[in-house]
């Protein structure tokens, strides 16, 4: 990491010095056109008789023909180096984009095959630990709800990728059916509880409200926000589900975590990034969990804003348009 970033502030000093050399090449190239300009002027007055009648028009003449070609090269000098420049900031810009994504996509590569693994490993370990020892009901019984956990978690894993790959090659299809989130939001929500009977997660949802979705992605939305919550709250800490009716639907998902500063509100939903702070960083994670929230919210027509929770936390915030009060019996 150190070495890459020596190399960049490498390659940038020499790129703004072959820059700057340019930019004096040309400033020479002006002036020296100047100063021939003005030596040809001075040349063609000194051929001129001063006796003559038309003296005075052809010094006008010439002197108007020296400023034509003061203008030409003024124009001509200011236009190309407004070229060279826009044209070096733009590249400058986007090898520092190339760059910086290259950087984000190794770290995402890192960050996904530790995810992989872990799950992985900790499936074959409680496997293999019931396949070798006896054990009692309970204790089978609690490796294989471990075992669930880790595989729900490998396949949200697969999930969120398939979902941003598909969204940055623009092959997302939409299929938007009439949908009833509070049902929807229970049997997550329920799931969760399952899989983590030990961490509090509490539901207040107004019942029949319904919007028009799709319920995959619905759910891989919530299951990502549900995920930020349960990684950033201590485990003495609650995580608070709300849905109700409010100039159309309004999802909120509240935490007890660390939060969130100001500045980094609307760049959490970039793709790969990670905040910068220690804490969030041995936290586990990919970076396009809430990059794939706004993808869907927006999908949905919604908005999703954050704000601080009280007295700590962070409060997701998702307003969906309402659509109808008639909800079907499933989802």
């Amino acid at each position: 990491m150190q070495r890459s970033k020596k190399r960049i502030a490498l390659i940038t000093v020499i790129y703004w010095f072959l820059l700057a050399y340019i930019m004096s090449a040309l400033v020479w190239w002006f002036v020296a056109l100047n100063r021939q300009n003005n030596e040809m002027a001075a040349l063609r007055l000194q051929e001129l008789n001063p006796a003559a009648a038309s003296y005075q028009q052809q010094k006008q003449e010439i002197e108007r023909w020296q400023e034509r070609k003061y203008a030409q090269y003024v124009g001509e000098g200011v236009t190309f180096m407004l070229l060279i420049w826009v044209g070096a900031v733009f590249v400058y810009l986007a090898v520092r984009r190339y760059l910086r994504l290259g950087q984000q996509q190794q770290n995402f590569m890192m960050a996904v095959t530790h995810e992989l693994k872990t799950p992985i490993a900790v499936s074959k370990l409680n496997i293999e630990t019931m396949r070798k020892r006896r054990l009692d009901e309970q204790q089978r019984d609690r490796l294989l709800q471990l075992t669930l956990a880790e595989t729900e978690r490998l396949n949200d894993l697969c999930d969120n990728i398939l979902l941003a790959s598909r969204y940055e090659a623009g092959s997302q299809s939409r299929h938007h059916e009439e949908l009833a989130l509070d049902r929807l939001l229970q049997d997550i929500v329920s799931q969760y509880r399952q899989r983590f009977p030990d961490r509090q997660i509490t539901l207040q949802a107004d019942e029949e409200l319904a919007i028009a979705g799709d319920a995959m992605l619905l759910r891989i939305m919530i299951n990502n926000l549900v995920d930020n919550a349960l990684k950033y709250t201590d485990k003495q800490g609650s995580i608070t589900l709300s849905l109700r009716q409010q100039n159309g639907v309004l999802l909120q998902i509240a935490d007890q975590g660390p939060g969130i500063a100001d500045k980094d509100k609307q760049a959490v939903f970039q793709k790969f990034y990670r905040l910068g702070n220690e804490q969030t960083r041995k936290a586990k994670g990919t970076g396009i969990g809430l990059y794939l929230v706004q993808r869907i919210v927006a999908d949905h027509g919604g908005t999703v804003t954050i704000k601080d929770n009280v007295p700590q936390g962070t409060i997701f915030t998702i307003h969906f348009p309402a659509y109808s009060t008639n909800i079907p019996a499933t989802l």
